[in-house]
């Protein structure tokens, strides 16, 4: 990149015309490559050919060009522009390529639709904003990789081409040619290797290791994504989690200049859904929830009292001066709100000074269904002030914090609670092993079935699953979770006794990891790991919330390839090698017009 310093010296540029403007006696271009743009200029008292040719230039052509960097003149700085201060006069220009008109101009691409973008991915990344998403995405992994290697870990690579073990998302599948009938699975993380590697003696283990996923459509995933994997023997979380946390802190330091205080905090899993009603809470703001069914079950309000009895809990929030919404933006807005999210209402009391005596009041029209007593002992839960608004739900506990966890950061955001570049850390721990599973009764495994329970909780296994706490951990980061991991089960024992919970039977565990299962037979050490998702990393880094800004070709939210057009159709000649036949689906007519 040019700079003042460079003045008055030969210079040698090449890259793409972004925009011209022609003075006639001068003509001045904007020569744009992947660190910048820098103003070149055509005289003809200097290369009358050049000034000459410089006249036919147009957007997006590809040129190299010779010349003498100079000062602006005075006034003609751009301040804009890392280079705003100098210019290049040019003495010889040479067309490298032309161009044809793009669908669209990089400088505005973020006013055209996505779709556009992506079929046309190679404009679209020529943008400043999307090189410097993919600048940083680069530096991370050198980050990584040179910590982890001053750490002693080694990078293994893992197979593309693996085992079906049908757990948590679909596979993506791919014939075999050479065994007919048979399939390979893209790996949806290195999990079973990675503890394979720790089994064989290898002890500190990273990769930036890709990963798929056959899932249902989802704004924030993507069919293929990337991972900074890491797995260590020998240690205990604390140990996974201080090693990995002094990576993170070294990279928010190196991109952001952003200093992470370390040790990050430790949160359990226990007291992030209280407080806040997720495992991944966002501490940028207090506004903690409150559980206030005690003080509930004594009122008269029946829908609080029937929500207890029930065995549902009545927990809310207080919103510092969320007395400035209308009851029309609470009763249609935010009620609307909590109710896509499975709540059936949502109660609220505004706080405001008492008009009969001393200190605060409730007002609602719920506020004759409490007792003066109970009032005051709901302001006092809440820690309420004047010009608060208090929110509250009443239903099952799962379907209160779903309601009230994304209110919460709702209104972090419109009530101005959240500061800009504050980036607030904790490790989430304590998971519960099993969650239950209702439509099929069986436990499911919160994380997956290799992580291992709490040891002072082993005992549980026999006689209290639904209380086994997990050796797992969570990093979250402005209610994002950037990584997550867990000590692993290293006992064969302990390991059958978690597929039996499952209800996975000894067959399927045999047919599914019983070269896993195998390894662990012989002399598989304490281990443990973490995968950070590298995608969600460089989005929090850049601040973008779409995942397709920080890859590079990207697939849609139905995992199509817009600019290549995957996935397509193959040659039947392809198909007949893998002894594989199309089955096509016949879609019923819509209408009378399409049966004729």
């Amino acid at each position: 990149m040019l700079r003042p310093e460079h003045i008055g010296q030969e210079v040698a540029l090449c890259g793409w015309v972004n925009s011209y403007r022609d003075h006639g006696n001068l003509v001045f271009v904007d020569l744009r490559d992947r660190s910048g743009l820098v103003q070149i200029v055509f005289d003809p008292e200097c290369d009358a050919d050049s000034h000459q040719l410089a006249r036919t230039l147009r957007c997006e052509w590809v040129i190299a060009c010779e010349g003498k960097v100079r000062a602006r003149g005075a006034g003609l700085e751009n301040p804009k522009l890392d280079t705003g201060q100098i210019e290049v006069v040019i003495h010889r220009l040479t067309v490298l390529n032309t161009a044809k008109t793009p669908p669209f101009d990089p400088d505005t691409a973020e006013q055209v639709n996505e779709e556009l973008r992506l079929a046309y991915r190679y404009i679209d990344l020529r943008r400043r904003s999307m090189q410097k998403r993919l600048q940083v995405r680069h530096r991370v992994t050198k980050i990584a990789r040179d910590y982890f290697d001053q750490q002693g870990f080694w990078e293994i690579e893992t197979p593309m081409l693996g085992k079906s073990t049908p757990e948590g998302a679909r596979d993506f599948l791919v014939p075999s040619r050479l065994c007919k009938g048979m399939f390979y699975a893209l790996p949806q993380s290195p999990q079973l290797f990675k503890q394979i590697l720790m089994v064989a003696g290898c002890e500190r283990y990273f990769q930036i290791v890709r990963c798929f996923r056959d899932e249902d459509p989802r704004a924030d995933r993507q069919a293929e994504f990337t991972q900074i994997d890491v797995e260590m023997s020998f240690v205990t979380a604390e140990d996974v989690m201080t090693v990995n946390e002094r990576l993170i802190a070294r990279v928010f330091q190196e991109i952001l200049g952003v200093q992470v205080p370390l040790p990050v905090p430790r949160m359990t899993y226990q007291q992030a859904i209280e407080e806040y009603g997720i495992d991944r809470p966002d501490l940028r703001f207090e506004m903690k929830l409150k559980d206030i069914s005690d003080i509930a079950k004594a009122c008269s309000f029946k829908v609080f009292t029937d929500a207890v009895q029930k065995g549902g809990i009545v927990k809310g929030l207080c919103a510092p001066g969320g007395g400035k919404y209308s009851r029309s933006d609470i009763e249609k807005t935010l009620t609307d709100f909590v109710s896509d999210l499975g709540a059936k209402g949502l109660a609220w009391f505004k706080v405001a000074p008492s008009e009969t005596r001393q200190g605060l009041e409730l007002k609602s029209n719920l506020v004759k269904f409490f007792t003066p007593q109970q009032q005051q002992e709901i302001l006092k839960r809440f820690d309420a002030k004047a010009d608060d608004l208090i929110l509250m739900v009443a239903d099952k506990p799962a379907i209160v914090n779903k309601a009230l966890a994304p209110l919460r950061v709702r209104l972090g955001k419109e009530l101005g609670l959240i500061k800009e570049n504050d980036f607030r850390f904790t490790w989430v721990v304590d998971f519960p092993l099993f969650e239950w599973n209702e439509e099929e009764n069986r436990y499911d495994s919160m994380h997956h079935p290799f992580t291992a329970p709490i040891p002072e909780d082993l005992h549980k296994l026999d006689t209290d699953p639904a209380h086994i706490r997990s050796q797992a951990y969570d990093l979250v980061v402005n209610g994002s979770e950037i990584g997550g991991g867990s000590i692993r089960i290293h006992q064969p024992a302990v390991q059958a006794k978690v597929f039996d919970l499952l209800k996975i039977t000894r067959k399927q565990a045999e047919e599914r990891f019983g070269f896993f299962l195998k390894a662990l037979e012989y002399g598989a050490p304490p281990h443990g790991g973490i995968a950070f998702g590298l995608d969600r990393l460089v989005m929090l880094l850049t601040g973008t919330d779409n995942i397709r800004d920080v890859i590079a070709f990207p697939k849609t939210q139905r995992g199509q390839c817009l600019l290549t057009g995957a996935p397509s159709e193959v040659d039947p000649s392809q198909l007949q090698e893998l002894n594989l036949r199309v089955q096509r689906h016949h879609q019923e007519p819509k209408n009378q017009a399409e049966m004729q």
